[in-house]
């Protein structure tokens, strides 16, 4: 059998080319004369804005400023210094074998670690009294040097002095214990001693006095407030 030849139709007459007229950007002076509406400076700026393709343009100079921008060296960053001393990059990792430390002043404490005044300061009383139990641990108000120690049944019992200063000194009785001696120097973590009913006492207590030049005065006026 004959085969027949399939003859396409010639196609080309089917296409088209969408031609778009392409106008100036700007225009020629004489064609803004011929416009009546308008004064010449906007009738220039319409003309612009009416044949720019806005969001393209916008788009297009968008990736322009982005790819700009990477290839520009950054000049400005700001300087952090590190906590060894050196200055670096920000966003860095500062790597220092000195540790951060920290440091508070102390100048006064209690001399007990649980607050619980049993008798305040009187004429007859140049003191205040913390309740407690007998082994409670005492410590100093303020570092210094033990200036004496005395063991007794009566009066304050066991007590232990400590001068901090040419003026000030304080006075830790009725002490069951006393950890220290003479010429010991103590700083607030120091033990002095644990807590008893030694000599005139009617239950487990301490009995602190703070003397300056001499006199005493009331350790509430000096101690730091209670919370």
């Amino acid at each position: 059998m004959k085969q027949k030849r399939l003859i396409l139709p010639q196609l080309h007459h089917l296409v088209y080319t969408n031609k778009v007229a392409i106008k100036a950007l700007f225009p020629n002076p004489g064609m803004i004369s011929s416009v009546r509406k308008g004064s010449k400076v906007s009738r220039y700026l319409r003309y612009i804005l009416e044949r720019i393709q806005i969001k393209k343009i916008f788009a297009t100079n968008l990736a322009i400023m982005i790819i700009a921008a990477n290839y520009i060296p950054q000049t400005n960053q700001p300087f952090l210094v590190g906590a060894s001393g050196e200055i670096t990059n920000e966003g860095e990792i500062i790597h220092t074998s000195s540790p951060l430390v920290i440091t508070t002043n102390k100048k006064i404490q209690y001399p007990v670690r649980s607050i619980n005044i049993s008798q305040g300061y009187k004429i007859y009383h140049p003191g205040i009294d913390f309740d407690g139990n007998t082994g409670d641990i005492i410590y100093p108000i303020m570092s210094g040097y033990v200036e004496e120690i005395n063991y007794s049944n009566i009066g304050y019992g066991n007590a232990a002095y400590i001068r901090h200063n040419d003026t000030t000194t304080s006075l830790y009785a009725h002490l069951s214990h006393i950890f220290v001696k003479v010429g010991t120097f103590v700083d607030f973590n120091d033990p002095i001693g644990t807590m008893g009913s030694t000599g005139r006492s009617s239950g487990d207590h301490l009995h602190l006095e703070i003397h300056i030049n001499g006199k005493p005065t009331n350790p509430l006026g000096l101690l730091p407030g209670l919370q």
